[in-house]
């Protein structure tokens, strides 16, 4: 009976024995989490700055290769040549070059099929300016499914790679490819047209911008309003392709779109050169195609309608320019009746008088909102409201001159041919908070 008891508990311990052996091997995640953070090394550190070029290549055959350019921005050479999200590929990069493990399963393995290694599902092949490479090896997913086996192809040891890792360096084409329709720089572009293509606007508009301000150039010189200019660009700039569509789905979106109707073309500038964007709506949808691009693709109804525009609602309706900032000096001839209302510091004064800041504030905004009705090419005559104001230390004087014709009122800006229709309830409201500016009340005395 002992001899029995003896050799039950041999092979009670050998269970033990292989057990362990078997768990320090193929440790489940969970139990990984529980280890130290010294048995968790890096696998990777390295300089993002010092990586020339990244080549993926998955077992099935499929490769990807990335490389700097002369620049210094990333572009797609395999499978073949196409620009690149920038973002998309720095993520991955900044993941390569600080690769954290789970754990060490072992310090040096001398089976790595069990693992997955010796047919790696990725190999990540990692070039430095030096021309010094380093290689990744992924393997198999560990058994709970929450991370894969890795081990860099000079290093002995063998670690385990969280998934989230891995699927941030597992990428395609698809997830890598710049996604844009134009890929022009934001910052940089000098020019936007719109080239209507319906027939049922008046002029095609091109755009110029000066620095960080917008001015429409064609059909003539006019003033843009900003704030539209700048979401026509945002539109135009978010228009993507959705790398997801079938190839069955790219052949009906390219059939729509040549039996579709032409809505605009628009056409953006950078110093890098023009890129053109094709919008055309067949039934309820909008596709578009890319001079930069192959293909057609459908886009979004925002993108559609924010490019079936005309030449009024680019133009600033607003009469006066000076924003948000008090002026310095405002000056009101209304037929007798004259108001000059001067800043100094916080206070505004007449004529030597503190003038009510409410009050004032009040007249200000009326100035401030002062807005067409609608753009009319005639109907200004002899100006019956004459309006000064100088603002940014005296660097900016803009004059506008009301006429009024029975219940209508046109405006204009001096030495502008432009004119702007008003309400007359408009132009009856600015008058009133005029001649409501009031002196300030004097403090009384204690």
């Amino acid at each position: 009976m002992k001899m029995k008891g003896m050799v039950i508990s041999a092979g009670v311990l050998l269970v033990l024995v292989g057990f362990l052996y078997w768990s320090n091997h193929h440790m489940p995640e969970d139990a990984a989490a529980k280890t130290s953070s010294d048995t968790a090394p890096k696998i990777l550190s390295l300089n993002d700055g010092d990586i020339t070029k990244v080549d993926l290549k998955k077992k099935t055959g499929e490769e990807v290769v990335l490389a700097k350019n002369a620049s210094g921005k990333w572009e797609m050479t395999e499978p073949k040549q196409l620009p690149v999200d920038q973002d998309a590929v720095g993520s991955m990069i900044s993941t390569l070059s600080s690769l954290n493990s789970d754990r060490l399963v072992e310090a040096k393995s001398t089976n790595l099929a069990q693992y997955g290694l010796t047919q790696p599902a990725l190999t990540v092949t990692i070039t430095k300016k030096d021309g010094k490479t380093q290689e990744l090896l992924i393997g198999d997913d560990t058994p709970t499914g929450s991370a894969a086996y890795a081990k860099l192809e000079t290093d002995p040891r063998i670690f385990t790679l969280a998934t989230y890792n891995k699927t941030s360096i597992d990428k395609s084409p698809k997830d890598l490819r710049d996604k844009r329709l134009l890929t022009v720089d934001s910052d940089k572009i000098t020019r936007l047209e719109l080239i209507d293509q319906t027939k049922g606007k008046a002029a095609d508009i091109e755009f110029g911008r000066d620095k960080d301000s917008w001015q429409i150039v064609k059909p003539k010189p006019l003033r843009a309003d900003g704030l539209q200019v700048e979401e026509l660009l945002r539109k135009v700039k978010d228009a993507k392709m959705d790398t997801s569509v079938s190839d069955e789905d790219a052949k009906k979106a390219a059939a729509a779109f040549a039996s579709g109707t032409p809505v605009a073309i628009v056409k953006v500038t950078d110093p890098s050169g023009t890129q053109e964007l094709q919008v055309r709506k067949n039934k309820d949808d909008y596709y578009a195609k890319s001079s930069v691009l192959e293909g057609v693709y459908k886009v979004s109804n925002d993108l559609g309608t924010g490019v079936d525009k005309s030449l009024d609602d680019f133009r600033n309706k607003k009469l006066f320019d000076f924003g948000f900032t008090d002026p310095n000096k405002i000056e009101m001839q209304d037929g007798a009746e004259s108001y000059v209302f001067t800043k100094s510091g916080e206070d505004w004064t007449s004529n030597g008088k503190k003038m009510d800041v409410t009050s004032v504030q009040a007249f200000l905004d009326k100035l401030r909102d002062l807005s067409a009705s609608k753009f009319v090419d005639t109907g200004f005559t002899t100006p019956a409201i004459t309006i000064t104001v100088t603002s940014n230390d005296g660097k900016r004087v803009e004059k506008v001159l009301i006429s009024k014709a029975g219940d209508k009122s046109v405006a204009k800006r001096e030495n502008e041919p432009a004119q702007y229709e008003l309400d007359s309830k408009t132009v009856d409201d600015l008058e009133k908070s005029a001649s409501d500016v009031k002196p300030a009340q004097a403090a009384k005395k204690k």
